[in-house]
């Protein structure tokens, strides 16, 4: 075996995934890997500590991808009340180097190494070879990246766009609008476009639009503690769909094909853009139905440019941990 090993990490609220990697081997296959419950520890350094103690391996470096907002060597876990600082960990666990990236830079950090398997198209265009690419990710929040070509390969970048301010499109989303700026006081597109902004789509479809709320569905959000899966499920019911979820998550693709279109342009994506996060998967087919790629290139004078470029929803749930590990091999 090679004696030059990474050890790289999904960091989340809810789960913890560690994985060894050899530089010879790759991303794809991890040499150990394994899940940890987060909330059931008081940091990450005892996770890691205790993955190490199992696997009896010698680590030459660490990367990890987490849930939350990363300031130079330090992050604050998102759902979590964890702070992750790389020289603690370095210094703590004898590490050669520690690095920290927001979630969805790791998920961009996958994006070159993705199989066909990995990814379902929307639209049947081709990526330009080394164009710049964007990454969408709704999931609790809305994560955004981009990836550039340096010459030699591609390199990720995180951002925060998903915070920067909702622009209607149409008097609905005016209304919408409207009624979102009686509840918050910045309304951002993760405010509709991630887990957190669905139910708030579903609140204005009730309350501003009096759509009816039934029996049933209101009966699981009243005891669940995540409206949001009880929204999709209710939306995606086969036998009996709730007329409201299925409106508001129609309303909440739409503006996330309007938000993909926006960074399509900022960064030029003509190699893609590319939807990571927890939820795209599990609402495939109303991405596939077509209105998110109406909005997608419904802009204006450019929209023929943006419609050539393709759209992937990634399908590997691992993409963080992925991106995370090819970042930590490239440093050695």
């Amino acid at each position: 075996m090679n004696e030059k090993l990474i050890l790289a990490g999904d960091i989340g609220g809810t789960k913890t995934t560690l994985g060894l990697f050899e530089a010879g081997t790759g991303p794809y296959l991890p040499v150990a890997e394994k899940n940890f419950p987060s909330a059931s520890y008081p940091g990450l350094e005892v996770i890691v500590r205790e993955f190490l103690a199992q696997v009896g391996q010698d680590v030459e470096a660490a990367c990890f991808g987490v849930a939350g907002v990363v300031t130079g060597d330090k992050a604050r876990i998102t759902n979590l009340p964890w702070d992750v600082d790389a020289k603690v960990l370095w210094r703590e666990l004898h590490l050669g180097s520690v690095h920290l990236m927001n979630d969805v830079e790791a998920v961009a950090n996958a994006v070159p190494i993705l199989e066909p398997a990995d990814v379902c198209a929307l639209n049947d265009k081709a990526p330009a070879p080394t164009g710049a690419i964007g990454v969408l990710a709704p999931g609790t929040g809305l994560g955004e990246a981009f990836l550039t070509w340096d010459g030699v390969g591609y390199r990720a970048y995180p951002s925060e766009g998903g915070h920067c301010s909702f622009a209607p499109r149409n008097s609905l989303e005016v209304e919408l609008l409207h009624f979102l700026l009686q509840r918050f006081e910045h309304v951002s597109y993760e405010r509709v476009c991630s887990g957190r902004g669905l139910p708030n789509l579903y609140a204005f479809f009730q309350e501003k639009m009096h759509m009816e709320e039934l029996p049933h569905v209101a009966e699981q959000l009243a005891t669940d503690g995540d409206p949001t899966p009880v929204i999709v499920r209710a939306a995606m019911d086969p036998e009996k769909p709730s007329p409201l979820c299925r409106r508001a998550l129609e309303t909440f693709v739409s503006i996330l094909g309007a938000e993909a279109g926006n960074l399509a342009l900022k960064v030029l994506a003509t190699g893609g853009i590319y939807l990571g996060g927890g939820i795209p998967p599990r609402i495939l087919p109303f991405l596939q139905a077509g209105g998110f790629m109406r909005t997608y290139q419904h802009k204006g004078r450019f929209g023929a440019m943006v419609a050539q470029m393709p759209v992937y929803v990634v399908l590997n749930s691992k993409a963080a941990l992925l991106g995370a590990a090819r970042a930590g091999l490239q440093g050695l």
